[in-house]
């Protein structure tokens, strides 16, 4: 008897399972992900020695393979930078007392150059693997990190310091637990200005893998096969041909994990923009598109989905202060004599500090050499604020044009990427030749190398801004008519302030890291050197001198942090308060 449907078989589910012409297409892209991972990882498991009878060569065959490994090695710190961003930013923004120790960490952190890092990080780490090469790995991936992580920290600290009031009072009403408040709505909130801000760490990187990959502290050199130090042997033997290949090398990696990796994120993070009506264009990646036509390979990734969104959900008891309110409680008197106690330790800690790092300084260097060092750092100072005023003019009205087209900014973001990563070192011989024949003053001729890398921070940082502006707002400033200044006043400067001010912030650190490598100048037997803090603490530490380093990593901390407080901080807390989207 025909009843009129047809219970499923066995077979019906088995087809469901099978897969189709897009899983096809994506399995050997994962494949390939995976047999790329385990080779790198077997690769830090060879023993050191093999970095000495593996001689750096300039062929361009060995390129492929060097842009690997430098790739994962940026990859693995931006794994670490993550993992640090979801902790120490939650911690520092959602602690009051924690986050008067930590805001101010992070603007020293950020403030201390990677060659600071390297100089005393190097030992550590070959010490935890002294037959292997995983320690010098560790060494390098650690240098990057520290060009990748205080970036993202703070635009993830911006982000949960301005998330809607309306929008967590709403998670309140619903009884959310902090945990469920915090993968719900926070993270989600802070996605789209992570996510172009984890592109500029990335990009970031390149600028310092040169350190990172050929360090020579004192007696110690070591040499990591890489495109950082492919770059740093060309330099070295003034090889134009050399420096032509590793561009064109950089150029095909950088397009690569823009496909491959940043452009599904910016898609996929579009879902997260704050706003009720649709914006018309939304950013395309034919990859995510690709992995949701997939059958088998989705329902691979089902299981995973879902346990994912039950931790995200499980209702987790978690104390975790709350944001200011417009009008702040008066603390009651326990609470006065705790945040007295906590600032005191602070005060103390501080202290006992200070003395270590003078005792040591002390054995190096005299009163004189300190004052040398400060005027240095009065002179770094002036040339980053210009430059930051500058990249400011060109870069908050481009990048505002750029992040309301999302397909503008699909065609531009990949430019931006590779203009990002371009490493100073690749115009040394272009400022080089140009100073020394023309006789130009390397005090003003030197000084664009600083912000070469570091004022795509501001772009990036605005264009997130911009891509995040909730749609309804522009709609209704178009309904009222609002355009010209007054567009730019009272609608768009305000939206985007908290972006650029974390743009600033972290553009002025890069550029005081910059500086280590711009005021130091070197192609072939030409050595072209500014006066600054940057190129004295590049002497010192080619030198292996230790007191120095310390006095001029401590002078750059200084000058940073108290720039920080009197400017940067005053615009967040100003941002906070008044420009904060409700």
């Amino acid at each position: 008897m025909h009843l009129g449907f047809e219970l499923p078989t066995p077979n019906a589910s088995a087809w469901r399972l099978l897969p189709n012409r897009w899983d096809f297409v994506a399995f050997p892209l994962i494949i390939g992900a995976i047999a790329v991972a385990a080779i790198g990882f077997h690769q830090t498991l060879a023993p050191i020695a093999t970095l000495h009878t593996q001689a750096i060569s300039l062929d361009p065959s060995n390129l492929p393979e060097y842009a690997l490994r430098t790739t994962l090695r940026m990859l693995a710190a931006m794994v670490a930078s993550l993992i640090f961003t979801l902790t120490y930013g939650t911690l520092a923004a959602k602690s009051r007392r924690a986050g008067k120790v930590l805001v101010p960490i992070l603007d020293i952190l950020q403030s201390v150059p990677v060659l600071g890092y390297i100089s005393f990080t190097v030992t550590f780490f070959i010490a935890l693997f002294p037959t292997r090469v995983a320690g010098a790995e560790c060494a390098a991936i650690f240098a990057i990190f520290t060009s990748q992580a205080w970036n993202m920290t703070f635009s993830f600290y911006q982000s949960l310091r301005t998330v809607p009031r309306d929008l967590d009072e709403v998670s309140r009403s619903f009884h959310l637990t902090a945990w469920q408040r915090f993968w719900k709505l926070e993270v989600p909130f802070s996605m789209p200005g992570l996510i172009w801000n984890m592109m500029m760490s990335m990009s970031g990187g390149w600028f310092f893998v040169v350190a990172s990959e050929a360090i020579t502290v004192g007696n110690h050199s070591i040499t990591l096969p890489g495109i950082g130090a492919y770059v740093a042997l060309a330099i070295d033997q003034q090889d134009l041909h050399a420096i032509g290949w590793v561009i064109l090398a950089m150029t095909v990696v950088i397009l690569a994990y823009d496909q491959f990796l940043f452009r599904p994120l910016v898609a996929w993070s579009d879902k997260f923009r704050m706003e009720t009506t649709s914006s018309g264009e939304a950013p395309e990646s034919w990859l995510l598109d690709l992995i949701r036509r997939t059958r088998l390979i989705h329902r691979l990734l089902v299981p995973g989905a879902w346990l994912l969104a039950t931790a995200a959900r499980l209702p987790f008891r978690i104390r975790a202060p709350s944001f200011p309110k417009m009008v702040p409680a008066i603390p009651r008197p326990s609470s006065r004599v705790a945040d007295a106690i906590w600032s005191l330790l602070i005060l103390v800690a501080a202290v006992v500090v200070a003395w270590r790092v003078v005792n040591f300084v002390s054995t190096g260097v005299g009163w004189p050499d300190v004052g040398h060092v400060f005027l240095m750092g009065m002179i770094t100072l002036l040339r980053v604020v210009v430059l930051i005023v500058i990249a400011s003019v060109i870069w908050v009205p481009l990048g505002v044009l750029i992040g309301l087209r999302p397909a503008l900014a699909e065609k531009i973001q990949p430019l931006a990427q590779f203009l990002a990563a371009f490493p100073a070192n690749l115009l040394f011989p272009v400022f080089v030749v140009v100073i020394v024949r023309y006789h130009l003053n390397p005090d003003i001729w030197l000084s664009p190398l600083i912000v070469l890398g570091t004022q795509w921070y501001i772009l990036f940082n605005v264009v997130a801004g911009a891509t995040s502006y909730p749609n309804d707002f522009k709609e209704a400033a178009t309904n009222f008519r609002i355009r010209g200044w007054q567009w730019w006043r009272q609608v768009m400067l305000p939206g985007i302030f908290p972006y650029y001010v974390t743009g600033a912030i972290t553009a002025s650190g890069g550029a005081w890291n910059a500086s280590i490598v711009a005021e130091a100048v070197t192609w072939g037997h030409h050595d072209v050197v500014a006066h600054g803090l940057g190129s004295y603490i590049a002497a010192a530490t080619v030198a292996g001198d230790y007191p120095r380093i310390i006095l001029g990593i401590a002078i750059m901390s200084l000058i940073v942090t108290l720039f920080n407080r009197l400017l940067w901080r005053p615009m967040y807390a100003y941002a906070e308060e008044k420009l904060r989207l409700n």
